[in-house]
């Protein structure tokens, strides 16, 4: 199988393969896969839900869900819903509404859940401390205690720069460029936290940030164990394909989201 999605994806060039193109075997070989999503659009959540379908995972990894929100649902029937969202609580935590993500639990009800995300209080405490020391064990593994390449941390901070609307000067985002080299750190080690109690197959539920193969969580997982198969989704809006590079693309409409700069002003 991890051949059979070498030889495909090495019979092509960039631009990305749209999925619609590939044989869903690409996702069914995959040891990890990497399904990324623009968060407020509900047809992202249906096309990870129906790629989760096809893979039928040992474990399901959401960036969404702090490891703490995983352990208060333990134990709580999946195939209700209602009662997950209630003990995840989900309506607390920031995310768009849990009825756009139903979809995707509903599709593995008996895979092991993982949270990826990163808590409050230690987000704050990698202000203070270090993304390094506020990962902890392995941050070398991880690449957190190296500096990035200068042109990778210009796209950065242009990246944090263009997502807040241009109203924060640059040099003062630098900051949230670490906290994004964490975030990424943090599901790499949980997908690979999840490939080795499970045995895999992992589906990986996050942003497409998170999701590019070229500096994201993907591309951690490839440094860390080359042997490890790992597809990175993209999912595009209205034809607008996504910063970064992913071994596939989705297209699907757009949300309409008003002028999301309306906030800076």
């Amino acid at each position: 199988m991890r051949m059979l999605i070498a030889a495909v994806l090495a019979t092509f060039v960039a631009p990305p393969l749209h999925a619609d193109e590939v044989a869903d075997a690409l996702f069914t070989a995959a040891d990890i896969a990497l399904l990324g999503e623009v968060h407020d659009n509900p047809d992202h959540h249906l096309q990870q839900a129906r790629i989760v379908t096809l893979m039928q995972p040992a474990a399901l990894v959401f960036e969404m869900l702090t490891p703490a929100q995983v352990a208060a649902a333990e134990g709580v029937d999946r195939q209700d819903l209602a009662a997950l969202a209630g003990a995840l609580g989900w309506a607390d935590s920031g995310w768009p509404d849990f009825q756009i993500y139903a979809p995707v639990f509903a599709a593995a009800p008996m895979a092991q859940l993982y949270g990826a995300g990163l808590p409050r209080a230690e987000a704050r405490a990698a202000y203070s401390n270090g993304i390094s020391d506020s990962f902890g064990a392995y941050s070398e593994a991880y690449g957190l205690t190296k500096d990035l390449p200068a042109d990778q941390m210009q796209a950065r901070l242009t990246l944090q720069f263009q997502a807040h609307c241009e109203a924060i000067p640059r040099e003062s985002l630098t900051p949230m460029v670490a906290l994004q080299r964490l975030r990424d750190a943090y599901l790499a080690r949980a997908a690979m936290q999840a490939l080795l109690e499970t045995g895999g197959p992992v589906a990986v539920i996050t942003g497409n940030g998170h999701a590019r193969s070229d500096w994201g969580a993907t591309a951690l997982i490839r440094q860390l164990d080359a042997e490890i198969t790992v597809i990175a989704l993209g999912q595009s809006e209205d034809g607008q394909t996504p910063d970064g590079g992913f071994d596939l693309i989705i297209d699907s409409p757009g949300v309409d989201r008003g002028d999301p700069c309306d906030a800076f002003r």
